[in-house]
């Protein structure tokens, strides 16, 4: 009885692989060769130093409205998201955003709400782009593959932008705040249909739909999930190391089943951790925690929950700024300053001085920051370590890791320039950092801290994962076919039998 019950779950084992893994193995080559594309072509999305770029020096002779007075407008009554100053062509504007309303754009000149531009006015703010040579509107659009994610909604409809220079640079501006939201590049747009979108599984008519797309994507993905686990089980059930077969080999197939058997056992785990991994970047469950720093962290640093924060400028700032962003740290009123070139300094937002703001002045703000948790650790990371480097995005170094006791054990990563508070960890963002990041980009210390190394071993262990799928596209076309003669001969043979 036992004996049976194990053939029977083989015979189940064997079928269960093999009729999936025939409907999944030319996805699972797509994912493996796209995957290598992805390594260099990231899918477009617009950086804090290309927003930044694209943006003209604020003339403060210009501002006439004060930051209090432009929350008052935004009807924002406590200490807000963010509130940024920046230029919209020639006109200097507030962009507010409160903890639950979106954001609103308001004149600095004459404090009227911007709801809307037009077309040549969407131009002019494209002119300011560094790569702009002819700026010439395309078209209007409300959703294509690039903006095809939620966060576009509120800045939709969106004027589509060719910047006429040899990169092929195309700019989104929204039609209602005048914000570029987005710009891409003909490498970017090619690449991409070989990157992201097969591997994403992005269409637009199907990524449009965010939970739709996320349930297939994980139902998908869950599939596959259960492909390398028979898989690999079959694998090792069919390898003999010591008692081999007959001609002293280790694997009982030839040809193609060869292939296939032996790359699985050399890439089996990493097809599998990977798969896995790949299921998981959807946090089914609601596993892992979610990013960003909330409201209450963000009010309990700033030391201050009112709206207010400078009622008139007295004088502007001597650093030619592109961007001003006005925040309370510890108590203390401040004004963050980009340049241009990315360039970051603080100032007093009332007198337009410099200030700096000091290491004790940042942890003491910390401290506010958990009111139900004690402080537990404090210190600076000159380097890059295992949850805090460069990859995928940018990384400001030095910065302060600041860590608390609470049940989730929260980790505070703080700029100790401009006392900015870049980033939230806890408990489940660092086992996501492992189960995820680790295991699908192979972002491994080791790895990283020897740049060619993560290279060489993602694209060996993408070849065997290659070599596994396009082995099983043929074995699973052989079979059908052979299904299919099969087929056609026995319709034959009861053609040719008389009744």
């Amino acid at each position: 009885m036992r004996n049976a019950l194990i053939r029977r779950g083989r015979r189940w084992l064997y079928i269960v692989h093999r009729w999936i893994g025939i409907a999944t193995c030319l996805l699972f080559a797509t994912w493996f060769i796209s995957g290598l594309v992805m390594m260099y072509v990231a899918f477009p999305r617009l950086t804090d130093s290309e927003r930044l770029a694209a943006l003209p020096v604020i003339p403060w002779s210009k501002v006439q409205l004060a930051p209090d007075r432009a929350m008052a407008i935004a009807g924002v009554e406590r200490y807000p998201r963010d509130l940024r100053l920046s230029m919209m062509d020639d006109t200097p504007v507030y962009r507010v955003t409160g903890w639950k309303e979106g954001a609103i754009t308001i004149s600095a000149i004459d404090g009227s709400v911007i709801d809307r531009i037009t077309p040549d006015q969407a131009l002019a703010i494209a002119a300011h782009h560094p790569h702009a040579l002819q700026p010439r509107l395309i078209e209007t659009i409300t959703r294509d593959q690039w903006s095809v994610t939620s966060r576009f909604d509120p800045l939709q409809p969106l004027y589509l932008i060719g910047l006429g220079d040899a990169d092929g640079t195309e700019l989104y501006v929204s039609s209602r705040t005048g914000e570029i939201a987005l710009d891409t590049t003909r490498c970017e747009r090619i690449w991409n249909w070989l990157g992201s979108i097969p591997h994403w599984i992005y269409p637009t008519v199907l990524r449009k739909d965010g939970p739709l797309w996320r349930d297939v994507v994980l139902w998908i993905s869950g599939v596959c999930l259960v492909v390398a686990i028979t898989g690999f089980w079959i694998g090792v059930l069919r390898l003999r190391l010591m008692r081999r077969y007959a001609d002293g080999a280790v694997s009982p197939y030839r040809g193609w089943m060869a292939w296939h058997h032996i790359a699985g056992l050399i890439g089996g785990i990493f097809v599998l951790t990977w798969t896995f991994s790949g299921w998981l970047s959807l946090n089914p469950g609601g596993a892992f925690s979610g990013r960003g720093v909330t409201r209450e962290i963000a009010i309990g640093y700033s030391g201050h929950d009112t709206a207010d924060i400078v009622a008139g400028f007295q004088s502007s700032p001597s650093m030619p700024a592109v961007e001003a962003r006005f925040v309370w740290i510890g108590g203390h009123r401040l004004m963050l300053l980009d340049d241009g070139s990315g360039r970051r300094s603080l100032a007093d937002p009332a007198t337009g001085a410099p200030v700096a703001i000091s290491r004790d002045e940042i942890i003491a703000a910390a401290r506010r920051a958990m009111p139900g948790a004690t402080m537990i650790s404090a210190r600076q990371l000159d380097q890059p370590d295992a949850y805090w480097y460069t990859l995928h995005q940018a990384r400001e170094l030095p910065v302060l890791r600041i860590g608390f006791d609470d049940p989730a054990h929260t980790w505070l990563h703080i700029s100790p320039v401009t006392g900015e508070i870049l980033d939230r960890s806890d408990d489940s963002r660092r086992s996501y950092r492992w189960l995820f990041n680790a295991l699908h980009s192979l972002d491994f210390p080791l790895l990283l801290r020897i740049s060619p190394a993560r290279d060489v071993v993602v694209w060996l262990l993408s070849a065997a994962g290659t070599i596994i799928s396009i082995s099983g596209i043929v074995i699973g076309w052989r079979r059908l076919r052979r299904r299919k003669v099969r087929g056609r001969r026995v319709s034959a043979s009861l053609v040719r039998t008389p009744p």
